[in-house]
């Protein structure tokens, strides 16, 4: 009886180890889908500078993609599909790690730990569920239409045009760019951990270009708003 009890004392902390490293890597792997689409769809932001015509035009090239060797939006599914996956993915790794923590250790960090933590660390959580509701208020708004003034019949570019001429939309946004700045920020340093991309002697350059990249993407993301809201873009 002694010995298979500290056997299995030995195995449980490899066991929860392994269960830990794994959620990790899933978070990293479905973290970087999520930010490849990110940088698309930035990139697809700016196209607003280029007008109507053009911005409404890659919106439409979006939907065809892959014909005719398939059916129209057969492609725009799949990479909805997979960006759900990695969606649910990302959250369950995270849910899950969370709750693993927080069994290992009930209480609450100390005081030296807390300082010892990024701001960009400690609000991961919130900032998560800040993105979450932005995400489906963002489909409700630009993609469906339902929630946006011009309404769903309207073209994309007007669609875009009417919801960020409101200063309130506008605020909206902003304040889930930022959390998606913070999160980014982490969440790269995080990635590069993860999957063994980053040590000691590369630490500072890792910090400085999740800085960086998180800077440029929340900035790329805040620039067609705001340009709409002040009437550089009309």
């Amino acid at each position: 009886m002694v010995t298979v009890t500290h056997s299995g004392q030995r195995r449980t902390p490899k066991a929860a180890k392994t269960s830990s490293v794994f959620k990790k890597v899933v978070m990293a792997v479905s973290g970087i889908i999520l930010v490849l689409y990110l940088i698309a769809h930035m990139v697809g932001n700016l196209k607003l500078f280029a007008g109507a015509e053009t911005f409404n035009g890659y919106s439409e090239w979006i939907r065809r993609i892959g014909e005719p060797a398939v059916p129209g939006q057969t492609v725009l599914w799949i990479i909805r599909v997979v960006l759900l996956a990695a969606v649910v993915a990302h959250i369950w790794a995270a849910i899950s790690l969370w709750r693993q923590a927080k069994r290992a250790r009930p209480q609450q960090y100390v005081a030296r730990k807390q300082v010892a933590q990024s701001y960009a660390s400690r609000t991961m959580r919130w900032g998560g569920v800040i993105l979450g509701l932005f995400v489906v208020y963002h489909l409700l708004d630009l993609t469906f239409g339902v929630a946006n003034p011009a309404g769903h019949d309207a073209t994309p570019y007007d669609r875009a045009i009417a919801g960020f001429s409101n200063p309130i939309v506008v605020g909206v946004y902003v304040v889930a760019l930022l959390a998606l700045g913070f999160h980014l920020r982490h969440g790269v340093w995080s990635a590069t951990q993860t999957l063994g991309q980053s040590n000691k002697t590369r630490e500072r350059t890792v910090n400085a270009f999740a800085t960086v990249f998180a800077v440029v993407l929340t900035a790329g993301f805040l620039i067609p708003p705001l340009s709409v809201l002040v009437g550089i873009i009309e």
